[in-house]
């Protein structure tokens, strides 16, 4: 029997991919969870084999609380499943331990495969996904993504150098070389294109 903790933050989804999963033979659904502190509370609880979880939640995000998992050591498998077919987010799923990474459109027969897959030790990748991470690399570096992810919260310059305790003209410069290699007029625009493309 795989041991399964599901974590979603739209109730809805999360009680159909429940009911779907439990009716399969081999998977018991042990938690739900609606956010990423939940799911971590849970995994911690109930010990699953895998920990099938959607990236954008509440809080810590599926990847936050599969480097979470990797950090303390648990043998917990995660599955990432979601609706965003970005290669930055597959690339920083690989990257935090993630086993597998599946979408939500795909049919419940290819999750269930995938479910099983994991827990054996494989490691699966839709394959849509695992084309585009070869084709779309990351260029920025991780001061320029920290820069980037205060931007979206609306922060200036100023607000952003004296949070991380740099110089404004400092902030600038690492916002204009991303700004560079995104090929954006702003920092906003390319604030918005590195989160599209699932770097942030």
């Amino acid at each position: 029997m795989i041991r399964v903790v599901l974590a979603e933050d739209q109730a809805m989804v999360r009680g159909a991919f429940a009911q779907l999963l439990d009716l399969q033979p081999d998977v018991t659904v042990v938690a739900t969870a609606g956010d990423g502190d939940e799911a971590l509370a849970a995994v911690a609880e109930h010990r699953p084999d895998v920990l099938l979880t959607d990236i954008e939640m509440p809080g810590r995000t599926g990847l936050d609380v599969a480097q979470e998992l990797a950090r303390r050591g648990d043998t917990t498998r995660v599955l990432i499943f979601t609706t965003f077919a970005r290669s930055g987010y597959l690339r920083r799923a690989m990257d935090s331990g993630v086993t597998g990474y599946v979408l939500k459109d795909a049919p419940i027969a290819d999750l269930v495969s995938a479910l099983r897959r994991v827990h054996a030790g494989e490691r699966v990748v839709a394959p849509e996904l695992a084309m585009a991470a070869w084709d779309s690399a990351d260029p920025l570096t991780p001061r320029e993504r920290e820069l980037l992810q205060e931007v979206l919260t609306g922060a200036s310059n100023a607000d952003i150098a004296a949070r991380l305790n740099l110089a404004e003209g400092t902030v600038r410069n690492y916002l204009s070389t991303a700004m560079a290699k995104l090929g954006a007029r702003n920092r906003s625009e390319a604030a918005n294109t590195a989160k599209e493309r699932g770097w942030l």
